[in-house]
């Protein structure tokens, strides 16, 4: 499959690229032009059926492969993946917008996703536990769950699968994907490079269609044993109870609403560098994106103004262009959504000090906003924005703002600044979030756990713990005669 080019992405089924059994197609949306660029094929049943056989072959066949040739083969996807790192990154900005060099770091980030579950792979340990008949011995099974099923967003398309790809395979699983229709490409160019180095065909599967149809049918379907998903939490419920109905495993990976705590000592500058390039990052399109900003009040208009100066700096365009540092939303959906959260916040009382509008009449570019004085009944406040939308709020005493930060239904990421120990320790011990970055942006690296509490769902995408939910226990006890 070429990826020096837009192309047409086709679905992925027993390690063969093919279109659709009924032909159908949907068009893939430039948004920084709003032009067709291309097609991706539409699943239907008959498709999903094909899918979900080659998956059972492929798990039989891969969980055979032992744990050290399983990593060696998923290295060599990493390094073709690194090795192909601009053209994916390419493929990635026509579809979804984001800057260019953005996408290439997304896809570098992913190889080395690979290739540290490739090596945690290696080490699925059981155990040996003393028995209490000398005659007989005890020992716990780490097995491979079956075949595993993802749901996966369009804000990053990549780094959405290769996390549960990775844990899948390397815990010997099979995987099948559906993917986003908006970003296609990109993630066909992952599981490509998958192919190529080898799995079993069937190993892996890649589909689009109509979400709401495909999981309806995978979810409950005897062949699959794990669902992963990533997106919006109601979403999220409505698949998590339909897992549970047929005791299906699930990790869960919801929307956030990120509280940013600036204390009253914390290093101004550094909390404007490292929470504005995350809050614009993707033009605000992210799960773990700042998103309310709780300021000391003896600091809070020293920080506006820093903020407003750094958002005002980022050069606005289509993601390709030679120093474009913010792109377009994903999708005209967005735009739509972005005038309504503004409007909301000036009615309710807050002051746009930058931004705020749509920019030109072709593509779907915002402009950095940042919003001040933002009261708490204010929408952006109370329901996660997910676009270039920074929302500030002072506050008097350290206590308060961790009752704001945790008064939300949300908890997978926060973020704070603050040079006190004091300070650390009760941040630490008192916000509800799965994620917590103190004086840094975000670092989800693959070691770390990846996850949110409360509404943010449950379970993990990175780190030792992410294994866990492709993994069954299984107790044997042996007696000698």
């Amino acid at each position: 499959m070429a990826i020096s080019s837009y192309t047409d992405t086709r679905l992925l089924i027993n390690g063969e690229w093919c279109d659709a059994a009924s032909g159908k197609t949907l068009d893939v949306i430039n948004p920084a032009t709003g032009q067709a660029i291309g097609k991706v094929a539409h699943a239907g049943i008959p498709d999903l059926d094909r899918a979900l056989e080659a998956a059972q072959r492929g798990f039989e066949a891969w969980r055979k492969v032992p744990a050290n040739e399983r990593a060696t083969i998923m290295r060599k996807a990493a390094a073709l993946v690194r090795e192909r790192a601009s053209d994916i990154g390419r493929l990635m900005t026509q579809e979804q917008g984001k800057p260019f060099a953005e996408a290439r770091v997304e896809v570098l980030a992913a190889a080395d996703i690979i290739e540290w579950f490739a090596d945690e792979g290696r080490r699925v340990y059981g155990r040996i536990v003393p028995s209490r008949n000398l005659a007989a011995q005890s020992q716990v099974l780490k097995e491979p769950i079956g075949p595993v099923a993802a749901f996966t967003p369009w804000n990053f398309p990549v780094n959405q699968v290769v996390r549960k790809l990775s844990a899948s395979l390397a815990c010997g699983c099979s995987f099948l994907v559906k993917a986003p229709e908006e970003t296609p490409a990109s993630p066909a160019a992952l599981l490509q490079a998958f192919v190529e180095a080898g799995v079993p065909p069937g190993t892996v599967g890649l589909v689009f269609g109509d979400p709401a149809e495909i999981s309806s049918y995978l979810i409950p379907h005897p062949v699959i044993r794990k669902v992963t998903f990533t997106g919006s939490t109601p979403v999220g419920k409505q698949l998590a109870a339909l897992a549970g109905s047929h005791m299906k495993r699930a990790t869960m990976e919801l929307g956030g609403h990120a509280p940013v705590i600036v204390a009253e000592d914390a290093d101004v500058a550094l909390a404007v560098k490292a929470a504005g390039a995350a809050k614009f990052r993707n033009a605000g399109q992210v799960c773990i994106s700042p998103t309310r900003f709780l300021v000391h009040n003896s600091i809070r208009e020293e920080f506006a103004a820093a903020l407003v100066k750094h958002a005002e700096s980022l050069k606005l365009g289509d993601g390709l262009a030679e120093g474009t540092t913010l792109g377009p939303l994903a999708n005209a959906r967005r735009l739509s959504a972005m005038a309504k959260v503004v409007d909301d916040a000036r009615k309710t009382g807050a002051k746009v000090a930058t931004g705020g509008e749509r920019v030109g009449t072709e593509g779907n570019f915002f402009a950095a906003t940042v919003l001040t004085d933002v009261p708490l009944e204010a929408d952006v406040f109370n329901n996660e924005p997910f676009g270039p939308v920074a929302a500030i709020r002072g506050f008097d005493k350290l206590e308060e703002a961790i009752a704001e930060a945790n008064r939300l239904p949300y908890g997978l990421a926060g973020y704070a600044y603050t040079k006190s120990f004091a300070n650390v320790h009760l941040l630490s011990q008192r916000m509800e979030v799965g994620m917590l970055w103190i004086n840094q942006p975000a670092t989800p690296t693959p070691e770390m756990p990846f996850g949110g509490v409360k509404d943010s769902g449950y379970g993990s995408e990175g780190g030792p713990e992410a294994m866990e939910a492709y993994l069954v226990t299984k107790a044997v006890t042996v007696m000698s005669v």
